[in-house]
C-alpha cells in the first residue's frame, strides 16, 4: 500500500460544500482583497492564540518580512537565528539587507540553543528569531530573558507550530511578534499561500497593518514603504472553515506520534523529543536514523511507496547564497549532523492505523 506524506484530498472532502459556499459569497460580493472573511479570521486567531492582534498576510515568509520591516530592521543590523530550518527564516533577514547570524541547535529539540545566543550578540544585533521547528516550541523563557537583558526584539517563527503550547501558552504569543504560515502542508492549511503576524504590541500591530498595504495610512497616502503582503479573502475563508478543526487535527497527529514512538522504540532510531514544558503538534514526525543509514532507509521506503520528507538536507550556513557570511563545514556541528540523520515519516490527521502499520513494517524490514 502506498502511503502519502499528507492527504489533503481526504481532509477537504467533507469541507467542500462549506468552502464552496464561502467562495460563492465572496464572488458575488466582489470583495476579494481583505474584507469580512479576513477580519473574521484575524479575530478568531486572536481568540485562539490569546493575543491582542492578528494581521493576515500573504505567506509565512511575508509575515517575517513585514514583522522585521515594522521593527525597522535593515541594512547593518543583525538577527540571530537557526541554520536548521526552512530557507525563509534566514532568507527574509537577508532580503532586508540585514545579516543573519546563525548559531547551532540543541541536538534533542532541533531548536535554537539558547546557551549560544549571548556569545553571538554584537552592537549590531537587533533581534532573535527562534524557530519552532516541526511543531515543538523553542525554549522561549530563556530566549526572552536574554532578549530583555540586551534590549532585543524577539520574532517567533511559528510557521510550523500553530496550536502548540509552551508553559500552557500558545506558540506565536511569546515574543514581540509571532509569524505563522498557512501553506498547504501546515497543520492549519490554506489552499495556497497565506500567513499571519500576531502580537500584543498595539504600535507594532499598527505598523504591520500599514506595511502589508504598501505603508498606506489612507487611500493613496503612504507614511512608510511597505509591500503587497495582503492575505486573499478566499484563503481567509478556507482558514475560517478549518480553524475550529485545528485542535482535532493536532490531537490526531499526537495520537499517531505516540503510536510511532511505541512501535519504533526498539530500533536504532531516535524518536522526536517530548518536554513537560511543550505540547508538540507534530507538523512533522521527525526521527534520527543512526549509523549513517538514513539515505539507505529513504531508498527502501521509496521502493515500497512510502512517502517521507528530509527537512533539511543542507543547513543555511552552508547554502551557496550565504557563502558571503563565511560559514564552513564544522562550524555548527549539531545542525550539520542533523541534516545527515533526520527524516520525517508520514503523520497527518486522517492517517489510518493500516497506513501507519505499512510505514512501520517497511522500516522494520529495512533493519531486519
Amino acid at each position: 500500500m502506498a502511503v502519502p506524506p499528507i492527504d489533503l484530498k481526504q481532509q477537504h472532502e467533507a469541507l467542500i460544500p462549506e468552502i464552496l459556499g464561502k467562495f460563492e459569497d465572496i464572488m458575488r460580493s466582489g470583495g476579494f482583497i481583505l474584507g469580512p472573511e479576513v477580519l473574521k479570521l484575524e479575530e478568531a486567531l486572536c481568540q485562539y492564540l490569546g493575543v491582542k492582534h492578528a494581521i493576515g498576510v500573504s505567506s509565512g515568509t511575508d509575515a517575517l518580512i513585514a514583522a522585521m520591516m515594522a521593527m525597522g530592521i535593515g541594512v547593518g543590523d543583525e538577527v540571530i537565528t537557526s541554520p536548521f530550518t526552512f530557507f525563509a527564516s534566514g532568507g527574509s533577514i537577508a532580503r532586508l539587507g540585514a545579516k543573519p547570524v546563525f548559531i547551532d541547535i540543541d541536538p534533542v529539540s532541533f531548536n535554537l540553543d539558547p546557551n549560544l545566543i549571548e556569545a553571538a550578540i554584537t552592537q549590531n544585533t537587533k533581534a532573535i528569531m527562534p524557530v519552532q521547528l516541526y511543531g515543538l516550541s523553542a525554549d522561549m523563557d530563556a530566549v526572552n530573558a536574554i532578549a530583555k537583558k540586551h534590549n532585543l526584539k524577539v520574532i517567533e517563527d511559528a510557521a510550523q507550530s500553530i496550536g502548540s503550547k509552551y508553559n500552557g501558552k500558545m506558540a506565536g504569543g511569546h515574543g514581540d511578534v509571532g509569524c505563522l504560515s498557512f501553506y498547504p502542508t501546515k497543520n492549519l492549511s490554506a489552499m495556497g499561500d497565506a500567513g499571519a503576524c500576531v502580537t500584543n504590541d498595539d504600535e507594532l500591530a499598527g505598523r504591520i497593518r500599514q506595511i502589508r498595504l504598501h505603508g498606506q495610512s489612507s487611500t493613496y497616502f503612504h507614511d512608510t514603504i511597505g509591500g503587497n503582503f495582503r492575505i486573499d479573502a478566499m484563503q481567509a475563508a478556507v482558514l475560517n472553515v478549518k480553524l475550529p478543526l485545528l485542535d482535532g487535527y493536532a490531537a490526531n497527529r499526537r495520537k499517531s506520534a505516540a503510536r510511532y514512538n511505541e512501535l519504533l522504540k526498539d530500533l536504532p532510531i531516535v524518536t522526536p523529543a517530548e518536554s513537560d514544558k511543550c505540547e508538540h503538534v507534530y507538523n512533522q514526525y521527525t526521527i534520527r536514523v543512526l549509523d549513517g543509514k538514513r539515505d539507505a532507509l529513504m531508498a527502501h521506503l521509496k521502493e515500497n511507496q512510502i512517502a517521507f520528507g528530509m527537512f533539511y538536507p543542507l543547513p543555511l550556513h552552508l547554502q551557496p547564497c550565504f557563502a558571503y557570511l563565511g560559514g564552513k563545514e564544522g562550524d555548527l556541528i549539531h545542525s550539520e549532523q542533523a541534516s545527515k540523520e533526520v527524516m520525517s515519516l508520514p503523520n497527518f490527521p486522517e492517517m489510518s492505523k493500516t497506513q501507519q502499520d505499512e510505514v512501520v513494517t517497511a522500516i522494520r524490514e529495512f533493519f531486519s
